[in-house]
């Protein structure tokens, strides 16, 4: 190519930019908001998204198959000893449950999901105790030392007890594992520094193995190096499946869409946590006048200054007044309760 021509070319192209963005910022801007935008109803956005043809339908499931091939390999990591973490662009839940239900189908198998708004861990817990405790007693596959004793129920045990307890046996057979499926072991669930640091003690249990997915690009911050090599012991596989997260997305707010009730009580209670007992105690006040009294239009604040005065909780009218619907309320007063 000649030379002068491609030094024409670049001088030509790079006037061309000068020339459109000098013509840009000399037109008039946009007076348009964000909140101009016309949101609608999210019932009616959910129904409408779930019409939505999808597309690449048959490629979504060809790539899903084409990870099969590793499942073989899969089961004989987590007989090493490693747990399972898949991570890449779209949905894993129908992956890992698949592969969880046909390569490990001769294993138990408890499924947590990460994406739901809340999880009691305690209980996933006990439920594998109880697992654990029916196969030694079905199978009578331990030590000499016989069966250990239970001298109390596993629901009242400390969380100490229970994962001693899933640590402790000694079965014959060391391929015998529990499989714990976390679907979105990032999730909201489960994203607090509590649930975490209990997940990878369980994930350390001699008898118990974890298959997980994980969505959030910074989902590695929530370990540091003794839970992700000690402990969870992860064996990272990158698995883009590209399927949309019809379940996950379930829970989660939609953007263009109105905000609930539920929405509605979800702030109502951040911010309720951040207020004083006091004035948590003025809260409960207008909670229960308003909720024995659906019909009227709401409680007068000289009669909440007068209550909440008597009670020692105030000393001014100031900040007493905040709207709330009829499900933020009885919400409101369960949590302060």
């Amino acid at each position: 190519m000649d030379f002068n021509a491609a030094e024409e070319e670049e001088f030509g192209f790079s006037r061309n930019y000068l020339l459109a963005k000098e013509t840009g910022s000399s037109g008039k801007k946009s007076a348009r908001k964000l909140s101009d935008i016309n949101v609608v109803d999210e019932q009616e956005l959910r129904e409408a998204s779930a019409n939505i043809e999808p597309k690449h339908q048959n490629d979504v499931a060809d790539l899903i198959n084409s990870y099969k091939s590793l499942y073989p390999k899969w089961v004989f990591d987590l007989r090493c000893g490693f747990g399972l973490l898949m991570y890449g662009f779209g949905s894993k839940k129908s992956l890992i449950e698949d592969f969880a239900s046909t390569a490990l189908a001769e294993h138990s198998i408890v499924v947590i999901n990460g994406y739901l708004q809340s999880i009691n861990i305690k209980q996933v817990i006990i439920a594998l105790a109880e697992i654990l405790w029916e196969q030694l007693k079905l199978n009578r596959k331990v030590s000499s030392r016989g069966l250990p004793k239970v001298q109390q129920p596993f629901s009242s045990r400390s969380m100490d007890d229970l994962l001693a307890f899933l640590d402790g046996p000694e079965m014959d057979e060391k391929d015998s594992f529990i499989c714990v499926v976390v679907n979105n072991i990032d999730g909201p669930g489960l994203r607090d520094t509590e649930t975490q640091q209990y997940l990878a003690r369980l994930a350390s249990c001699s008898y118990i193995r974890v298959v997980a997915s994980i969505d959030h690009v910074n989902a590695p911050l929530l370990w540091d190096k003794k839970m992700v090599h000690a402990q969870f012991n992860w064996y990272w596989y990158h698995v883009p499946t590209f399927a949309p997260y019809k379940v996950e997305g379930l829970f989660l707010p939609l953007i263009l869409a109105h905000g609930s009730s539920k929405q509605s009580a979800k702030t109502a209670l951040i911010v309720l946590q951040s207020l004083t007992p006091n004035a948590r105690s003025v809260f409960r006040i207008l909670a229960e006048y308003q909720l024995s009294h659906p019909d009227d239009e709401g409680m007068a604040i000289d009669d909440l200054y007068s209550i909440s005065r008597e009670r020692f909780l105030v000393s001014s009218q100031d900040c007493l007044y905040i709207p709330l619907t009829k499900e933020g309320l009885e919400k409101l007063l369960s949590e302060i309760s």
